[in-house]
């Protein structure tokens, strides 16, 4: 992980137009453990494998999930904390955000970055600590309702009954 832009780097050369077209999976100490947030750039944060794709592709402004890990327990380096197998009572937690974060990517992927971000990290906000349940609505006048087979539906007006079967 630590020198993961090693092996990034030829990737995005050959097969990217620009850092939105990668989508990073990385754990984060300042998310609760469990939390799923989507984030576009930003710095490191002290994170080495950030660190190194950054150096190795020359920006930070690719796309982020970020996978709560919480801080360490009191005496607890970070190194180790981040090294070591989560606790047995984040366990649950973390398998949960997990297959989170494998839902936030084909979110992404389907109704793009901009309204993946809305969904979640209003979502996120919402449910407080629980925060790897599938969004719902984020409020507003921008409906964001589960479908079928798509997984949301997109409205630019307010949300009425009939809204919950338009799919995208």
């Amino acid at each position: 992980m630590n020198l993961s832009g090693d092996a990034v780097a030829p990737l995005y050369r050959k097969h990217a137009d620009g850092p939105g077209d990668l989508v990073v999976i990385h754990d984060d100490l300042d998310l609760p453990a469990g939390a799923v947030r989507l984030k576009r750039g930003g710095g490191t944060g002290g994170h080495n494998g950030l660190r190194s794709l950054k150096e190795r592709l020359g920006t930070a402004d690719f796309l982020r999930v970020r996978v709560g890990i919480g801080r360490p327990p009191a005496g607890v380096d970070p190194v180790d904390y981040v090294l070591a197998a989560p606790a047995p009572d984040l366990r649950g937690p973390f398998v949960d955000a997990v297959a989170a974060a494998g839902e936030a990517v084909a979110d992404i992927a389907r109704i793009g970055f901009d309204k993946a971000m809305t969904r979640w990290n209003a979502k996120a906000r919402e449910m407080g600590k629980d925060r790897t349940t599938r969004p719902e609505s984020p409020a507003g006048n921008i409906l964001l309702a589960p479908g079928k087979t798509s997984g949301g539906s997109i409205s630019r007006k307010e949300a009425g009954p009939q809204d919950d079967t338009e799919e995208v």
